[in-house]
């Protein structure tokens, strides 16, 4: 098997709309981690992604006939540029299927390249059934994004290049993985040519279709998938990708949504360039390989997948960046209600810096303050802190992983309120002008709204955190309400950041 996809690599044809990209030395992060970091900058592709290698073979290997019907494509983003982009160059007609919900910044990048754009259903499972849908009814051909032998051998140029640049020992190659159509090309020919590299795939903890592939020994369907990082957000690893993965690919390493948000810091100071969470995905797992295996001295490469990022997204990054790198803590902390109470506190921080504080009065004898504190070198996490304020007589609860409370609470801290019956909810619903409208709507049974949080955070899902007023007789039916919904959501009631902050002083 590896010899056909050896051959189909070889043969390939990226070129005519492709280009090499570089492979650029991570200066100040190689000195950090005392490793010879080196990134793959397919963030430089003329569509600022690999995509356009796997989607342009694909496209070129069509006979006359078939290029005479058309080509279509379901895609949130760079797959569809990449599609739109080879068949402009072919002179095919181009339709791509793109989920409502797909940012601005794709939808028209596709449509500047001449391809027709159809905006249909809010998730990609449903433009990808209405693309199928366009096949059986006019004829097209399809262009799959991950799951065909040319799209794959397209995607293994990567690794050809990679490997003719670097001559000197690679100890390990990192690659993001969403449908697995890179790491499949990739690691067929790695390991073909120089099978003593490792070859380490890197997921989402909330998008890790591989993995847990992986470990079941069989193809499984996420019942969810986070959004954060949408190129890489698929339910499934692909058929083929993950035949060639189970022979291939060493390890799988998953990624929180800080730790990538920190990885994208990371390429910005060494390269200054903006890549996308999914383009910044392999190099988070790059870290977290580091650490857990205390390696030194080794070349460590990682894909830098794409760089198709919201402007709007940014906030969200930054934001988080600090907390992924270990650099920054958020707590809950309890300091006595009297005049220089946070002089004490200060004090009892020592050299730390104080990166947020949220307060509000909410009884005579103590108070709760949501805090972001800086760590110092080397802490990593926040339990040195909370030993130093224990040894002071404070007591905190550390809400760095805690996502409510990075997501909302830290933004909306405001006292106790005097209400019964209280439940928390935080939904993910698809984001498109007028949706909060809609959600709010559909919300509009007979239970009262008690407390309501929103922030638009530049992606394609909005995020809400609800309470209402629910009696535990009406429990089953209101959770059998959300279900009809549609939307996913997770009950927060217990929440440490709900309970220290905002949940009823009786509750």
């Amino acid at each position: 098997m590896s010899d056909r996809y050896i051959k189909k690599i070889l043969s390939s044809n990226v070129y005519d709309v492709a280009v090499e990209t570089p492979v650029d030395v991570a200066r100040s992060l190689s000195k950090r981690l005392d490793n010879n970091i080196l990134i793959k900058r397919e963030d430089l592709q003329p569509i600022f992604s690999f995509k356009i290698r796997g989607a342009h073979n694909c496209i070129s290997q069509l006979t006359q006939v078939e290029r005479d019907c058309g080509v279509v494509a379901a895609s949130a983003g760079n797959h569809a540029q990449g599609v739109a982009m080879s068949a402009k160059y072919l002179g095919i007609n181009a339709t791509i299927v793109m989920p409502k919900t797909a940012p601005d910044i794709k939808v028209n990048a596709v449509r500047a390249l001449g391809a027709e754009v159809i905006l249909y259903g809010d998730t990609f499972p449903e433009a990808y059934a209405y693309s199928l849908t366009l096949v059986a009814e006019s004829g097209m051909k399809y262009i799959h994004p991950f799951d065909d032998e040319h799209t794959i051998a397209g995607q293994g140029t990567v690794a050809m290049e990679l490997l003719r640049q670097v001559q000197g020992d690679i100890d390990a190659i990192f690659i993001p993985v969403g449908g697995g159509g890179l790491i499949a090309g990739m690691a067929v020919y790695i390991k073909y040519l120089r099978p003593g590299i490792k070859v380490i795939g890197v997921e989402p903890e909330d998008a890790c279709c591989l993995k847990v592939a992986l470990d079941a020994g069989e193809r499984v369907i996420l019942s969810e998938v986070g959004n954060f990082a949408e190129g890489v957000a698929v339910a499934q690893v692909g058929e083929r990708n993950f035949e060639l993965a189970q022979k291939y690919v060493d390890e799988v390493i998953t990624v929180t949504t800080d730790e990538m948000c920190a990885a994208i810091k990371d390429i910005y100071d060494d390269t200054r360039a903006v890549v996308e969470p999914s383009g910044a995905c392999a190099l988070a797992g790059l870290k977290k390989y580091v650490d857990r295996e205390k390696a030194q001295d080794q070349t460590l490469v990682t894909v830098s997948s794409g760089a198709n990022l919201n402007f709007d997204r940014l906030r969200h990054v930054a934001e988080r960046a600090e907390i992924g790198e270990g650099r920054e803590a958020i707590i809950a902390a309890q300091i006595p209600e009297h005049p220089g109470s946070f002089e004490q506190f200060c004090t009892a921080l020592g050299e730390r810096n104080i990166t947020e504080f949220n307060y509000r009065y909410a009884s005579d004898s103590q108070a709760q303050v949501f805090v972001g504190v800086t760590l110092k070198a080397g802490e990593g996490s926040a339990a040195p802190l909370l030993s130093q304020l224990a040894d002071n007589g404070i007591g905190a609860v550390d809400l760095s992983n805690n996502e409510m409370a990075k997501s909302h609470v830290r933004y909306m801290v405001g006292g106790h309120a005097n209400v019964d019956n209280e439940v928390v909810y935080r939904f993910t619903f698809p984001e498109r002008p007028g949706a909060l409208l809609k959600f709010l709507k559909k919300l509009g049974r007979p239970w009262n709204i008690s407390m309501f949080h929103y922030r638009n955070h530049g992606s394609a899902y909005g995020r809400v955190l609800v309470a209402m007023q629910v009696p535990m007789a009406d429990k089953e039916v209101f959770e059998g309400y959300l279900d009809e919904l549609g939307y996913a959501f997770n009950e927060e009631t217990t929440n440490p950041a709900y309970q220290l902050f905002l949940a009823p002083e009786t509750h």
